[in-house]
């Protein structure tokens, strides 16, 4: 089990916070699920964002930049001139060649002069590790990694929000607790980091929000906002995976998902992380606050269906 907070470089001292004004920050996914908040809580900052993602840059909004993590052509023109960057890798930080490109990225950035990277990872992912080590011996200038507990916003931007709309969730979780955390939690707690100077400088620090639940709990919390009848049922990762397949999943990522899933939901993360309160000064927005608020968008309501005849 990991550590709240830890140093893996020797020991940085605290250091002053940087001119916030004048930092220009890279954001990875940036129209994904948390580099999109990243985004918007560092404008909200005033920092400066270029937002990096796999479209062209006219559509990945103002400062963008086309990124892909999968194309190193494109690093360069993203990286050049920034001060510090948010790396989210894509499918996920534990993913096979992850810890390869993110090591690579991160040498590049430090021979280009980024001074601050910090990483999204996952807590309780041993296929993660990789990745972290890649980052914190890539000669980088200040590193952080933002270690994070499953998004609520899983539930309703992604794969989920079908079964969702459709009245049932089925999904390999079992009775297993999670402290699920806000995405804009952790997007605070990146923009909190980057505008602190060295203070969080070869930390790893973990996040989550301030109550365990089962998917059978969110579920049903989710059901109370909405006013709808749902439904969780818990199968084993196997049988989801062979439920992928079907679905077209490529085998390799077929795989390393019921991997995941076995790993990660095994009861391993049902604990609380106090990096939100300990970083920002504040508690985690709770999880009823997350359903209440997407409750009143279309998120969750089904689709209609069609005529027949």
């Amino acid at each position: 089990m990991t550590t709240n907070t830890q140093y893996t470089n020797g020991g940085t001292s605290p250091g002053p916070a940087a001119g916030s004004g004048n930092l220009t920050v890279l954001v990875t996914g940036a129209t994904g699920r948390t580099g999109s908040r990243v985004a918007g809580a560092a404008r909200a900052a005033g920092l400066t964002v270029r937002a990096a993602s796999r479209r062209a840059a006219s559509r990945a909004g103002s400062g963008g930049v086309r990124f892909d993590w999968h194309d190193p052509a494109t690093w360069d023109a993203a990286l050049r001139g920034a001060d510090a960057a948010y790396l989210a890798y894509l499918p996920d930080v534990g993913a096979p060649g992850a810890a390869e490109a993110v090591g690579a990225l991160a040498r590049r950035a430090a021979e280009l002069g980024v001074r601050h990277l910090v990483l999204l990872s996952a807590r309780g992912e041993p296929q993660a590790d990789a990745t972290e080590r890649a980052l914190a011996a890539s000669g980088a200038r200040r590193w952080t990694v933002v270690r994070s507990a499953w998004f609520a916003q899983n539930f309703s931007e992604g794969p989920l929000v079908d079964g969702l709309r459709a009245g049932e969730l089925v999904f390999p979780a079992g009775e297993v607790l999670e402290p699920f955390v806000d995405a804009r939690d952790v997007a605070d707690v990146v923009v909190a980091v980057i505008t602190a100077g060295d203070r969080y400088a070869g930390q790893i620090l973990e996040v989550s929000g301030d109550r365990l639940l089962s998917f059978r709990d969110a579920v049903e919390d989710i059901a109370a906002a909405t006013g709808r009848q749902l439904t969780y049922v818990p199968v084993e990762p196997r049988a989801y995976g062979t439920a992928l397949r079907e679905f077209g999943i490529p085998e390799a990522e077929v795989e390393f998902l019921t991997d995941f899933f076995t790993t990660n939901l095994d009861g391993r993360n049902a604990y609380i992380s106090d990096g939100v309160r300990k970083i920002l000064g504040r508690p985690p927005r709770p999880f009823t606050t997350y359903t209440q608020e997407t409750a009143r968008t279309t998120t969750w309501t089904p689709s209609p269906t069609r005529p027949t005849g």
